[in-house]
């Protein structure tokens, strides 16, 4: 026989051989991923039972502290209040979104975060990625919170929360999700809204002088008929520039005072411009 019919002799069985391999190849690497993905769902599961356990163990330890040690009415600076907060900030550290949620609704129907007589110094608390949806946190002391650390994603979801009288003055707010949320009243002085989705808010009577609202939606013109509530707001030295707004939302402000509008201009050199127009306003957006 010569070499050519030695190799044609050979052909199909090396090719049976190669298809083997890869079949066999391909039959491990689909084994592989499978329990990959086993071990990420049991992995997911563990870290949730985990959470739960220590959700629940804070919220015995908390609910020891209200009722043997009177942590309601302890004295500021007290050893109570003191490990009340160091067990508050190290367990939000170790939850998700919604269990941060559960937290926060807990400490302000416990009257722990009351803005009036607050127990509790949230500051430096991490609420990254909270989900405080239709949450009840009026009348809460919630100054200086970070909701959305950078590069603010977006993460924190507050819409249809009601944070009427809240103190929210210095918070950080980047980019969360804050439509249809009810702010009346509420201190937003100092806060950063920068980006943030407001559509639906109502803002009424609320102190926003000196916030940040760069790039703010307050007005989205996919639905006309649902622009946030700015009536009687303080927008005195407030910093709109790229805004989404209309100027009949802006007239609704008890002061504009030193603002920066979202065209960029001040608002004293905008009034003079627009009176100089004679227009009766429209959208604001950015510029």
């Amino acid at each position: 026989m010569t070499v050519r019919d030695w190799l044609q002799l050979l052909i199909v069985p090396v090719a049976l051989v190669v298809i083997s391999l890869l079949f066999t190849a391909q039959q491990d690497q689909r084994q592989q991923q499978i329990e990959n993905q086993r071990a990420e769902a049991e992995r997911e599961l563990a870290e949730q039972r985990a959470q739960d356990e220590a959700l629940q163990a804070y919220l015995d330890q908390m609910s020891t502290l209200l009722l043997e040690k009177d942590l309601r009415n302890s004295e500021a600076g007290s050893e109570v209040r003191t490990l009340a907060r160091a067990r508050t900030l190290t367990v939000l550290r170790m939850m998700d979104g919604t269990r941060k949620g559960s937290i926060m609704q807990f400490l302000a129907e416990s009257d722990l975060i009351s803005r009036d007589s607050s127990v509790l110094v949230l500051t430096g608390a991490d609420l990254h990625e909270a989900i405080l949806n239709n949450a009840d946190l009026s009348r809460t002391e919630l100054s200086g919170l970070d909701f959305n650390p950078p590069p603010y994603d977006g993460s924190a979801q507050l819409f249809g929360t009601n944070l009427s009288d809240a103190d929210l003055s210095h918070a950080i707010l980047g980019a969360t999700d804050l439509h249809n949320a009810k702010l009346l009243r509420a201190d937003l002085s100092y806060a950063n809204l920068g980006e943030a989705y407001l559509r639906g808010a109502n803002l009424s009577d609320a102190d926003l002088s000196n916030a940040r609202l760069h790039k703010t939606l307050l007005y989205d013109p996919r639905f006309p008929g649902d622009a946030a509530d700015l009536s009687s707001a303080d927008l005195s030295n407030a910093y709109l520039k790229d805004a989404t707004v209309t100027e009949e939302q802006l007239d609704q402000a008890k002061s504009l005072e030193g603002a920066t509008m979202p065209n960029g201009q001040k608002y004293e050199e905008w009034l003079k411009d627009k009176e100089g127009r004679g227009e009766d306003g429209g959208e604001r957006g950015p510029s």
